[in-house]
């Protein structure tokens, strides 16, 4: 985790609000920043100006939940990004020692009640997806339908697990079939930090961050953007190589005790796309894990 995660999203949600929004009147008068100043921010939360500038340089990491809770009232966060601040707060407070579950050194294993309802879904497309996002498995359709154009086996080995972050940014075809891709690119990324939040001392996932940051200018742009977003259902529309477009909604199961999810997809009965679905079905020959 960066030393001033906490202070990094700080100034990228004040930038991010537009004064007038928050009864603020700033007339014909030049302001050098957009969004709120650190004084306006300060003023709403109830804090000093002095305090709340050490906070957002890193120079104080012992904010109060009640600071916090004064901070998000005044930044107008949301109930996930209020979640995140605290997550923040948390990990720049205590700089623990780094767990070796929280390292990252040990490839994550999905959990055989997991793969069980995986595969009780043979006419669903679904994949497995750990902590950063890794498929660390899919079925025949959840396959076909997201990457056919990657080998179905490569989840089962650690060291070549498709990681659908850079899948979305690199991979020219994922990027093309995603009818949506900026949509779907914010709501990824707004994901990613979250769980980035709550997971501060995992190496590997802030490697991901780091890599996909100089790979790719318009990760860097929307992680720069301090925007956060849980994940628990949506709706995709894809350009599919072989059976046209398909607009599909998603639902993830979250997995007790396991950092995993099961993402679901499906396509609404008697539509376009539930006869392209059942086609890619038709097409798609069974596969053994």
């Amino acid at each position: 985790m960066n030393a001033n995660d906490l202070g990094d999203f700080l100034c990228a949600r004040r930038a991010g609000i537009a004064p007038d929004s928050v009864g603020i009147v700033t007339g014909n008068t030049g302001r050098r920043v957009p969004g709120l100043r650190r004084d306006e921010v300060a003023r709403l939360a109830g804090v000093s100006v002095a305090y709340y500038t050490r906070l957002e340089q890193g120079q104080d990491q012992n904010a109060s939940d009640s600071v916090l809770d004064g901070l998000a009232r005044a930044l107008r966060l949301d109930g996930t990004e209020r979640v995140h601040l605290h997550d923040l707060a948390r990990a720049a407070a205590s700089r623990r020692t780094r767990r070796e579950t929280e390292s990252g050194t040990d490839p994550e294993t999905p959990h055989p009640r997991a793969l069980a309802l995986l595969d009780a879904l043979p006419h669903l497309p679904a994949v497995l997806l750990g902590r950063r996002s890794d498929v660390l498995a899919w079925n025949r359709l959840g396959h076909a339908l997201l990457a056919g154009h990657l080998d179905f086996a490569a989840p089962a080995d650690p060291g070549r697990r498709p990681s659908t972050s850079e899948m979305i940014f690199l991979d020219p075809r994922v990027r093309e079939a995603e009818a949506e891709w900026e949509t779907h690119a914010r709501t990824h990324v707004g994901y990613l930090r979250l769980v980035r939040g709550r997971h501060p001392d995992d190496r590997e996932l802030a490697a991901l961050v780091d890599r996909l940051q100089a790979d790719s200018p318009e990760f860097a742009e929307l992680w720069a953007s301090g925007h956060v977003r849980d994940c628990t259902f949506g709706t995709r529309r894809l350009r599919h190589p072989a059976v046209g477009e398909i607009t599909v909604t998603y639902q993830v199961w979250l997995q007790p005790d396991s950092d995993s999810r099961l993402e679901v997809f499906t396509a609404a009965p008697g539509t376009a796309s539930a006869d392209a679905l059942g086609l890619l079905d038709t097409l798609t020959p069974p596969a053994a894990r």
